[in-house]
């Protein structure tokens, strides 16, 4: 038995990652209804919008889902205790420790997972009585670690080292790559780029566009400073990359990506002054399709990869 399948009573263990301005319930409740997890992106929701999508999310499934909550947002109490009255039993926990919010939520009976960039977070995590830890490498868009370690170096080190579940994420969009994950020693598999780029994610037309049109190096890692951040190259790129030359300081930078920038990007479709958040793995994804589509091909691919057989 796959021990991914089995803590989250899915069929397929492929998880859609939490991204912010993508995954909303239609996108969770996709992927759940397809054999996966899906999972509501807490990160750009207001309490009240997050309590609305797990609400119409357990309306359109009736398959495991899950939310993604970004410990370093605010309102972070009152996302929780949502979390707990709407009866969400999967909590993926990112950016922060642990260490909070892990043994409240295993007392209400839910698991938890944690998502970490390095061997030591993965070791903490554990130590803090997460189910499972997802790890992922510098590959993946979004927010991301600083320690620039790839998927394929990170996975079979945080193997070694952890007995907990492993789920590989950072650029992994197709069944032979999934294939590889598990090889390494992942017992599973989180999607986030795949996922975004299908008609049921939330996002903006606009972003969709951008991300099928992004070639193979169009995206860079960024904002180290603040919190390392994978983006397309656009004109507000420009801007940080010049602010860099000029010697910018750290508040020069928080002035410059000020609010709502990834909003603007990848919810509202300004490809100019947005911040247009998406893994590298981007530029071998060029066409939006269904989650049924994308989970049916990235299945078919995993078992044709896994049944090759080599001569040498």
């Amino acid at each position: 038995m796959n021990r991914i399948t089995q803590l989250f009573n899915i069929k397929y263990p492929v998880i859609q990652g939490g991204m912010i301005w993508n995954s909303g319930y239609k996108l969770a409740a996709a992927v759940s209804n397809a054999g996966g997890l899906g999972l509501i992106g807490a990160g750009s929701m207001y309490p009240e919008v997050l309590r609305e999508h797990i609400q119409k999310c357990k309306k359109v499934t009736d398959k495991p889902f899950g939310v993604n909550v970004p410990m370093l947002y605010p309102n972070i109490e009152e996302i929780m205790n949502i979390i707990v009255e709407e009866g969400v039993k999967i909590v993926f926990t990112s950016a922060g420790n642990p260490k909070t919010w892990t043994s409240w939520l295993k007392e209400k009976g839910i698991t938890v997972v944690h998502v970490v960039s390095s061997t030591k977070f993965a070791l903490k995590a554990q130590e803090a009585g997460v189910d499972a830890v997802v790890a992922e490498g510098f590959e993946a868009g979004g927010h991301n670690g600083r320690e620039e370690t790839t998927t394929f170096t990170l996975i079979p080190m945080v193997k070694q080292q952890v007995q907990i579940p492993l789920i590989a994420a950072g650029g992994i969009a197709t069944g032979k790559a999934m294939h590889a994950a598990m090889i390494l020693g992942a017992d599973g598999v989180q999607m986030g780029t795949r996922f975004a780029m299908t008609i049921e994610s939330s996002s903006h037309q606009n972003f969709k566009k951008a991300c099928v049109e992004a070639k193979e190096g169009d995206t860079y890692l960024t904002l180290k400073e603040l919190a390392p951040v994978r983006l397309i190259r656009n004109k507000f790129f420009d801007e940080v990359q010049t602010a860099y030359q000029n010697g910018a300081s750290v508040d020069d930078l928080k002035a410059l990506l000020g609010r709502a920038r990834a909003k603007r990007g990848m919810f509202e479709g300004n490809l100019e002054d947005g911040e247009l958040e998406i893994g590298q793995i981007v530029g071998l994804i060029n066409e939006i399709k269904s989650v049924t589509d994308v989970m049916t091909e990235i299945i078919n691919d995993f078992k044709q990869s896994a049944a090759t057989q080599y001569e040498f």
